[in-house]
């Protein structure tokens, strides 16, 4: 019975290790945890329109459970899913608050993009989409995500200001910082003595060590009882099916929710050996197909857009190569929803180190491409140039994309020129 479940998350005793995917998952939890406390207070503004903000915890904890073991089964891979933040900004910024429709349009807008994008997976035009994507930018995202997670960590320890500047020398002496220099020295040590775990276990000595520092203080309580979820639960707005806006905002959300996917799930798992030399990944189209399935039924659930994390390189790092993995994953977001006070006294200075090393691990992707040829060099370095610097793994695809193509049509135009 154990070995026939484990067969259906596309694990095999003679290939992978069930240690390993265990740590794995925990790994990619522990780097995505905060989502639980991010989420719900991004959608704060929305309570005075009518937003049961209460209820967000709850919503969160399941979509991101029920993505996740979507993945886990049907597209088998280490992926930890949830509500992802750039789309939530638009969700709230522009489509309630800026065009100041309900969050019950917004979320009719999810659920149609998702319910396309599922279309979109089942048909050829995926194929479409992912063969535009040339072998070596492929890598070249895998290197663009690592800059772009590694700089997550550098902000989320403090260090790094919101921009791309270096804060004054005196943020290295915070209790944060610290800790950050810790944690990134012992995932270094660890790494180096090829320790399975180690990233887990770099995680687990910081947040010991930032109880005693003043970092973290423990709960009063550790067992929280979620809140229902019933007043987001399928709350749609069908009467607003015939306004332009809506399809305009579900166009966008699409747009947004395939490149970010794509880009994630690519560019992580372009440096795990499991891409192929032509460029193509087994199993690509039930991967995606998870990722839009996860989304409609988010919207379902209240949410916004749920989409893979980049934040799954973690558990990459760690050796996570199957479904086992992100059941373990959606396992632990089971039971922190119960343990919320708990989980989220893990701090930000813990995590970063382990989302540097996996940047760092994603980074390695680069040996696979060529730098001598400026047609595929120049995208690949506008597309791990601008990932962390717009702070969107869209654009960097984007600006990659088009710069092959029109340096395509050029190197094109001057062969038929010269013949």
């Amino acid at each position: 019975m154990k070995e026939r479940i484990l067969t259906l998350v596309g694990f095999s005793f003679q290939r992978n290790s069930l240690k390993t995917e265990i740590l794995s998952g925990i790994t990619t939890f522990t780097s995505m945890v905060y989502i639980l406390a991010l989420l719900p207070a991004m959608l704060e503004p929305l309570r005075a329109v009518g937003y049961p903000v209460d209820s967000a915890f709850t919503a969160t904890a399941l979509a991101t459970i029920v993505g996740t073991v979507i993945m886990a089964f049907l597209g088998k891979r280490p992926f930890g899913l949830a509500p992802g933040l750039t789309i939530n900004i638009f969700f709230i910024e522009t489509v309630c608050l800026a065009l100041g429709y309900t969050w019950q349009f917004a979320l009719t807008a999810v659920l149609l993009e998702g319910l396309l994008f599922i279309l979109l997976c089942v048909s050829s035009l995926r194929r479409i989409i992912f063969e535009m994507v040339p072998a070596s930018l492929k890598h070249g995202i895998a290197a663009g995500i690592g800059f772009f997670i590694a700089m997550i960590g550098f902000k989320n320890s403090g260090i790094l200001a919101e921009g791309t500047i270096f804060n004054h020398l005196d943020t290295l002496t915070t209790p944060s910082s610290l800790l950050f220099l810790l944690g990134l020295l012992l995932t270094g040590f660890f790494s180096i003595l090829r320790i399975k775990g180690g990233l887990l276990l770099s995680i687990l000595i910081v947040t010991v060590v930032s109880i005693p520092v003043g970092v973290t203080k423990l709960p009063t309580e550790f067992i929280s009882i979620p809140d229902s979820i019933a007043p987001l639960f399928c709350q749609f707005s069908w009467d607003a099916l015939l306004l332009p806006d809506l399809w305009v905002c579900v166009l966008i959300m699409l747009f947004f929710d395939v490149f970010d996917s794509l880009g994630t799930i690519v560019g992580v798992m372009a440096c795990s050996d499991i891409i192929r030399p032509n460029g193509r990944i087994p199993h690509m189209r039930n991967i995606m197909l998870s990722d839009a399935i996860a989304t409609a039924t988010g919207a379902c659930l209240g949410c916004s857009t749920v989409t893979s994390y980049a934040e799954s390189a973690t558990g990459f790092a760690e050796g996570g190569r199957t479904g086992l993995s992100a059941l373990v994953v959606a396992l632990c977001f089971t039971i922190s929803l119960f343990m919320a006070p708990l989980f989220l006294t893990i701090p930000a200075s813990a995590t970063a180190p382990v989302m540097v090393v996996a940047g760092l691990y994603l980074f390695g992707s680069i040996r696979h491409i060529s730098l001598a040829d400026p047609k595929h060099s120049m995208p690949v370095f506008l597309t791990i140039l601008l990932m962390p610097v717009t702070g969107s793994i869209t654009d960097g695809i984007i600006a990659g994309l088009l710069s092959f193509i029109i340096l395509s049509f050029i190197e094109g135009w001057l062969k038929r020129g010269t013949n």
